[in-house]
């Protein structure tokens, strides 16, 4: 996962229509495959021989087993290129490599769309060092495309918060940099909030800062420890000087210093990575189902959870669903430089032509589905506990049926599940942007789970959702095989459905998914499945 800024979206939108029978009330679906059954008949070597066109059929070829043999694969590929499998390396390659290899023996009709990308990497640690009045080494951490340095400068706080509510906007605008003592050659100081990390950045270098320090806001949980983020790719090569980040007591300590020293070690280069896109043989080519989930780690790890889960989940459907002949054509995406800003996505939704982006009925994304310390979640298109608005984004009509088969699903199933903001972490947003009706899944990052959510969902309260998030620990381990197969249920579930009609997202008729109705009830909504006055809402790492 990213963390990619926000950005306004919007769109026309479509009729809603169901296109599978619903329940009228939450009683028991009207299945052999009920909550209490979660697959159809077994499916073992007959998977690769039927077609699976039903649902008992798909969902018995699909869970947690067949994602895990892709989740092994990406591990051994990790394993063999530095630990890594971040866009323009080796294990990246390898990684896209065998994906495409699959897709293509299954009959698939595959893309591999190349694309430069603005590489970042750290090649040494950031310091960070008050020299006076007192001595004294903080943790710290380069921000993602900062520039590089070593500099020794006077500290300069700009505008902080350090007591009442700390409803910080330090650095947000050019005014904050006209203070006593600002000469234009010191360490600026900011403070977390208001406005996103690229824009202190950036105003502190037109100021003539010679250095950054970003510590944490410290007004609410997850807003205390060491705050490292991105600049965003547009930063590249625009912000020259070091900016390294600073937990909130470190900063309040750092505030009341005379003198700081800063280094940090930094490569940025233009490099080439690959989307890898498959497309289904037959169905309507004017109303394309697509998901998508991004195929690259961080540099710091394979990153297995973030995102192999998802990867994994969208290959064994696709491998499942080969020789389905559906309605509409299907389309399966995974994106390169995802953890670089999105990049890849944004890519393809944007080199599209316009006629090609509007055959495209919806778009579903998939990225880090298999958090160890989990909440399942949905992507908020009815903004029932989410506005919009506050996020700066308008969410394409049609979404809400989206998210509304997935909520149906995970209360067929009896699995509580809560909303997630659409935040503009991950590569559902190029197209949100473009006005495709969006949603997905979701199964938590680095915030820390609230005692409310672990009395739901199990786990630890005060752990992180994925405590190996954008780490080297981020391996086959750090996986929840039993959200992981509800969840690559899910995947199929809906494309499958989808695939058949897409009525209730943009009116286009279509015809019922193949084998005996499947009637679901309606989602259980916030009486039982949503902690109360909550949400999953993963804390945007370009700033505010």
């Amino acid at each position: 996962m990213s963390d990619r800024p926000r950005r306004a979206v919007r769109r026309a939108g479509g009729a809603l229509v169901a296109s599978v029978v619903l329940a009228a009330s939450s009683g028991a679906p009207a299945s052999a495959a009920g909550a209490g059954q979660p697959h159809g008949p077994a499916g073992g070597r007959q998977c690769g021989v039927r077609t699976n066109d039903t649902y008992d059929e798909l969902l018995a070829c699909v869970g947690a087993d067949q994602a895990a043999e892709h989740l092994q694969e990406l591990q051994a590929i990790a394993d063999a290129n530095g630990g890594t499998r971040a866009s323009a390396t080796a294990g990246y390659d390898a990684s896209a490599a065998y994906v495409a290899r699959r897709l293509e023996a299954a009959g698939y009709h595959v893309t591999r769309q190349a694309f430069e990308f603005p590489f970042f990497a750290e090649e040494a640690p950031a310091v960070l060092e008050q020299v006076a009045p007192t001595p004294t080494t903080y943790e710290t951490g380069t921000f993602e495309y900062s520039g590089e340095g070593d500099v020794t400068g006077t500290v300069v706080p700009v505008d902080l918060q350090l007591t009442g509510d700390r409803d910080s906007d330090s650095g947000c605008e050019p005014e904050d940099f006209d203070g006593p003592g600002w000469q234009g050659t010191e360490v600026a100081l900011l403070q977390r909030g208001a406005c996103d990390f690229a824009v202190k950045a950036r105003l502190a270098q037109e100021a003539g800062a010679e250095a950054v320090v970003v510590f944490n806001q410290g007004d609410a949980e997850g807003r205390f420890d060491l705050a490292v983020g991105t600049l965003g790719d547009t930063s590249a090569g625009v912000v020259t000087v070091p900016v390294v980040g600073l937990s909130f007591d470190d900063g309040a300590s750092l505030a009341t210093a005379d003198t700081a020293h800063v280094v940090t070690d930094v490569l940025l280069e233009r490099r080439t990575t690959e989307n890898v896109i498959a497309d289904g043989a037959s169905g309507n080519p004017g109303n394309v189902v697509m998901a998508g989930a991004h195929l690259d780690s961080v540099l710091e790890g394979p990153g297995i959870n973030d995102n192999g889960s998802g990867s994994a989940a969208l290959l064994a459907t696709a491998l499942a669903m080969r020789k389905v002949r559906p309605v509409n054509q299907v389309r399966f995406a995974w994106w390169g430089a995802e953890e670089s800003g999105l990049v890849g996505s944004t890519h393809y939704v944007e080199a599209l032509p316009a006629a090609e982006r509007e055959r495209i009925a919806l778009y579903m994304n998939y990225d880090m589905v298999a958090s160890p310390n989990f909440v399942p979640t949905v992507y908020d298109a009815d903004e029932s506990t989410f506005p919009a608005a506050d996020l700066g984004v308008t969410v394409p009509p049609g979404s809400t049926a989206v998210e509304d088969l997935y909520e149906r699903f995970y209360t067929w199933r009896g699995v509580p599940y809560d909303d997630t903001a659409f935040s503009g972490r991950s590569d559902y947003d190029a197209f949100v942007g473009a006005g495709i009706p969006s949603s997905g899944l979701f199964t938590g990052a680095e915030e820390g789970k609230t005692a409310e959510q672990a009395a739901i969902w199990g786990g630890t309260a005060g752990v992180p959702f994925d405590p190996c998030y954008h780490q080297g620990c981020d391996t086959i381990d750090n996986v929840s095989r039993e959200v992981l197969d509800v969840n690559a249920d899910a995947v199929a579930f809906a494309m499958l459905t989808f695939a058949y009609s897409t009525r209730a997202v943009n009116g286009v008729p279509g015809t019922p998914v193949p084998g005996r109705p499947l009637r679901l009830p309606p989602p259980a909504g916030p009486e039982g499945t949503f902690v109360t006055g909550g949400g999953l809402a993963a804390a945007v790492g370009t700033g505010a």
